[in-house]
C-alpha cells in the first residue's frame, strides 16, 4: 500500500528540495560578511595581485570556502546529534529499565517469570529504535537534498549496518559507533585503492588484454571483498567485536 498508493504515500516518487539546516555554498558565496573572511583568511596569497586575478583568485577561495565550511556546519550538527543519542544509551543502559532490557534479551522465559511484559518491551525498543532511525534518515535526506527511495540498496544499508554493529561491538554504544567509522571509512576507500591495485597488479599487460580489462572493470566488487575479509577476521579474532560487551563479573 506504502508502495502503490501514490496519492496518500508519493509511492516510490522522488522528493526533492528539500531544506538545509545549514546555508547553501551559493548563499554564502552571495554573502558579504563571508567573502570579507575569506578576504582576510587569504590575505597573504592576494597580496600583489592585479585587480582581474585579485577578483579570480577571491572567487575561487570563495567557493572552495563555502563548501568547507557548510561540510563543518553538518560535522558539528551530525556531532551533536550523536553526541546526544549516544549519552541517553548510555544513561538508559545503566538504568533499571536498560537492566531489564538486557534481562529479556538474554533470557526472555526467565524475565517473563519475574513479572515483566517481554511482548511490551519489545515493541517499545522497536519504537525506540525507528525513531532513532527517522532521526538519521532525516539527517541524511537533508544532507542530499533529496529523497530517492530506489537508491536505498539493502546491500549499502541494512547489510553495511549490520556489519558496523558486528564489527564494532554488539551491545556496546561506543562500539557501534566505531564500528560505523571503521567500516563507512573501509566501505568508501575499497574501491578506489582496488583500482589502484588492480592497476599495479595488470601494469605488465597489454592493452586490451581481456584479463587486463576485467580485472580493472572489477575494482568495484573490492568493496564486498573487504566487506566480508572484515567480517571473517572479526568473526576469528574478535567475536565480540573491536569493543566488546561489557558485562557485570560475579562476586565473590
Amino acid at each position: 500500500m506504502i508502495k502503490n498508493e501514490d496519492w496518500l504515500t508519493r509511492g516510490v516518487k522522488n522528493v526533492s528540495g528539500l531544506p538545509r539546516p545549514v546555508p547553501y555554498e551559493v548563499q554564502l558565496q552571495e554573502t558579504p560578511w563571508f567573502t570579507e573572511a575569506v578576504a582576510n583568511f587569504y590575505a597573504e596569497r592576494l597580496v600583489g595581485l592585479d585587480e582581474a586575478a585579485r577578483t579570480l583568485a577571491l572567487r575561487d577561495f570563495t567557493i572552495e570556502a563555502s563548501s568547507i565550511f557548510v561540510k563543518l556546519c553538518y560535522t558539528g550538527l551530525f556531532a551533536t546529534v550523536l553526541i546526544v543519542v549516544l549519552l541517553l544509551c548510555v544513561f538508559a543502559l545503566a538504568s533499571p529499565w536498560g537492566r531489564m532490557v538486557r534481562a529479556i534479551r538474554d533470557n526472555e522465559v526467565s524475565a517473563a517469570a519475574m513479572g515483566k511484559n517481554v511482548t511490551a518491551r519489545h515493541l517499545q525498543i522497536f519504537i525506540l529504535g525507528s525513531a532513532i532511525v527517522g532521526v538519521g534518515g532525516a539527517m541524511l535526506t537533508t544532507l542530499d537534498g533529496q529523497f530517492t527511495p530506489s537508491s536505498y540498496q539493502p546491500l549499502r544499508y541494512t547489510f553495511l549496518i549490520w556489519v558496523m554493529v558486528i564489527v564494532g561491538g554488539s551491545g556496546n554504544n561506543l562500539g557501534a559507533v566505531l564500528g560505523g567509522f571503521l567500516i563507512w571509512f573501509l566501505w568508501v576507500q575499497a574501491e578506489p585503492v582496488g583500482q589502484w591495485l588492480m592497476v599495479v597488479l595488470t601494469e605488465g599487460l597489454e592493452p586490451g588484454n581481456a584479463l587486463r580489462e576485467h580485472l580493472r572493470d572489477s575494482a568495484q566488487y573490492m568493496r564486498l571483498l573487504t566487506m566480508g575479509l572484515v567480517m571473517l577476521l572479526i568473526m576469528r579474532f574478535s567475536p565480540g567485536g573491536l569493543l566488546p560487551e561489557r558485562t557485570a563479573s560475579p562476586r565473590a
